[in-house]
C-alpha cells in the first residue's frame, strides 16, 4: 500500500533543505563545469577550423558512449553503498565502495584495450564516408584520449560514492581542479603553441589521469561514512559485486544503447556534409546547457532516493522525487532562457560559416522549447525507478524508445523527408516523449516499490 506524503512528519526527514542545498548545489556547479570545458573546448578547437570541430564531435561521441558506461556502474555501486547507508550498516556500504572502484578500474583497462585494437573499425565502420581531414583529426584525438579511460572510470566511481553520502562538495572541487588544468592546457596549445586537434587532447587526456589519481588518494579517507578501507588488498567479493552488477548493467546497456543510438544517427549526419556534422557538434555543445538543471537533479534524486529506500521508507521517496522534479523544471526552464537570450552571440563566438550557424540555431531554439515541456519526466523522474531496484523497466523502455522513435524516425524525417539534421533533432524529441509519458505511468503506480536487488 503506498505510504502517503503528508502521513510523514518533518523531523522524520532523512534530508532537511540545508542538507538538500548542500547536495545540489556544488552538483549543479561540478555539472556546469564540465558542461562548460566541453563548451570552451569547442570553441578553441573552432580556431583550428571546422574539420577539427567536427573530429572531436565524432570521437567525444564515443568517449561519452563509454563515460556513460562507467557512470552507469558507479551510479549500481552507490545506490548500493546509499541504501546500505539507509539501512546504516556502514560496512556494506564501504564493501560496496570497494567492489564498484575494483570492477570500474578492470574493466575500464579491458575497454581501453579493445578501443586501441579496434581503432579502423570506428574511424572507418562506424563513422562511415568522412572527409580525409577529418579522418586525420579524428585518429590523432582518439590515440590520445583514449589512454585517459581507466582515470575518468576511477574518477566516476569516486564521485559516485561521495555523492551517495550526500557529499557532493568534494568531486566539485576535484572536476574544479581538472577542468581548470584542462582548460588551460587547451589555452597554451591551441593559441600559444599554434598546435592542431591534438592541443585539445593532449590537456584533457592529462587532467582525467589527474583526477583518477586524485580520487584513489581521497577515497581513502577514513573519516567518511564511505571509503575504501584499502586499495592493494580489495579482493573480489562476488555477492556484493553482483548487487552492483544487478543495477549496474541494466542501466549500463540502457546508457549504452542511448549512446550507440546517437553513434548509428551520428554516420547518418555525417553523409550530410561538413557544415551539418559541424552545426550538429555546436549544437550538441550548446544544448548540454539547457539540461543542466536536470541532468544535477537527477544525481541528487538517485543519491536521495537510495537512502529512502534502504530505510524502507517509500513516502519520503515521493515526497523528494516530488520536490527534485519541481527543481528539475526550474532548472531547466532558467538554462533555456539564457541560452536563447544570448544565442546570437553563441552562435558567433563560434565563427561559424553563414549556412553551419544557421542551422544550429535552427536546432537550438526547437531544442529549448522541448527541453522545457518533456526533459524532466524523460530523464529526471527516472532515476527515482532506478534507485528503487526498478532497472529493468527503465533499460526496456529506454532501449525501445531509441531504437524505434529516436533512430527509425531519424532515418524517416532526416533521409526520406529530406528534413536533414534537423529532422535527426525532431526524432530525439520524439523519443523523449514517449519516455516521460510511460515513466510517469510507472511512477504513479506501486510496482517498482516492491522490486529487490
Amino acid at each position: 500500500m503506498r505510504v502517503k506524503e503528508s502521513s510523514i512528519e518533518t523531523k522524520q526527514y532523512l534530508f532537511s533543505n540545508k542538507d538538500l542545498r548542500r547536495l545540489i548545489i556544488p552538483l549543479f556547479i561540478e555539472q556546469f563545469l564540465a558542461i562548460f570545458v566541453g563548451l570552451a573546448d569547442s570553441i578553441m578547437v573552432a580556431s583550428v577550423g571546422e574539420t577539427a570541430v567536427s573530429a572531436v564531435s565524432l570521437i567525444d561521441t564515443i568517449m561519452i558512449l563509454l563515460i556513460n558506461i562507467f557512470t552507469a556502474l558507479a551510479t549500481g555501486g552507490a545506490i548500493v553503498a546509499g541504501q546500505a547507508l539507509g539501512r546504516r550498516k556502514q560496512e556494506e556500504g564501504c564493501e560496496a565502495v570497494e567492489q564498484t572502484l575494483l570492477f570500474s578500474t578492470v574493466f575500464s583497462f579491458v575497454i581501453m584495450v579493445l578501443v586501441y585494437v579496434g581503432k579502423w573499425f570506428i574511424l572507418h565502420v562506424v563513422f562511415g564516408q568522412i572527409e580525409p581531414e577529418v579522418m586525420s583529426n579524428c585518429n590523432i584525438y582518439l590515440l590520445i584520449v583514449t589512454a585517459s579511460i581507466p582515470f575518468l572510470a576511477i574518477y566516476n566511481s569516486g564521485a559516485a560514492m561521495y555523492r551517495a553520502m550526500g557529499d557532493s562538495k568534494t568531486p566539485m572541487v576535484m572536476s574544479l581542479a581538472m577542468n581548470g588544468m584542462n582548460l588551460l592546457g587547451n589555452a597554451i596549445l591551441l593559441y600559444g603553441l599554434g598546435f592542431g586537434v591534438e592541443g585539445a587532447a593532449i590537456p584533457t587526456m592529462l587532467s582525467r589521469v589527474f583526477a583518477g589519481i586524485w580520487m584513489l588518494f581521497r577515497i581513502r579517507d577514513k573519516s567518511k561514512t564511505l571509503h575504501v578501507r584499502t586499495l592493494l588488498g580489495i579482493r573480489l567479493k562476488w555477492k556484493v559485486l553482483k548487487k552492483i552488477l544487478h543495477l549496474g548493467i541494466p542501466y549500463s546497456l540502457e546508457n549504452s544503447m542511448f549512446q550507440l543510438g546517437k553513434i548509428l544517427v551520428l554516420s547518418l549526419v555525417s553523409g550530410f556534409g561538413t557544415a551539418s556534422i559541424a552545426a550538429n557538434a555546436v549544437a550538441n555543445s550548446v544544448c548540454s546547457f539547457a539540461i543542466l538543471g536536470g541532468m544535477s537533479m537527477g544525481y541528487a534524486l538517485s543519491a536521495v532516493s537510495a537512502q529512502c529506500v534502504g530505510a524502507g521508507d517509500y513516502g519520503q521517496v515521493r515526497y523528494y522525487t516530488k520536490k527534485l522534479l519541481k527543481f528539475s523544471y526550474g532548472g531547466v526552464v532558467l538554462m533555456n532562457l539564457i541560452i536563447i537570450l544570448t544565442l546570437s552571440f553563441i552562435i558567433h563566438i563560434y565563427n561559424l560559416s553563414p549556412e553551419t550557424g544557421e542551422m544550429a540555431r535552427r536546432i537550438i531554439t526547437y531544442h529549448a522549447v522541448c527541453a522545457v515541456l518533456i526533459w524532466p519526466p524523460a530523464f529526471t523522474l527516472p532515476n527515482t525507478l532506478r534507485a528503487a531496484n526498478d532497472v529493468g523497466f527503465c533499460m526496456w523502455l529506454s532501449i525501445a524508445s531509441m531504437w524505434i522513435f529516436r533512430i527509425g524516425f531519424s532515418f524517416i524525417l532526416a533521409k526520406n523527408a529530406g528534413l536533414g539534421v534537423f529532422g535527426v533533432w525532431i526524432a530525439m524529441t520524439i523519443d523523449w516523449l514517449v519516455r516521460a509519458i510511460f515513466f510517469i505511468i510507472r511512477y504513479r503506480g506501486t510496482k517498482w516499490e516492491f522490486k529487490k536487488a
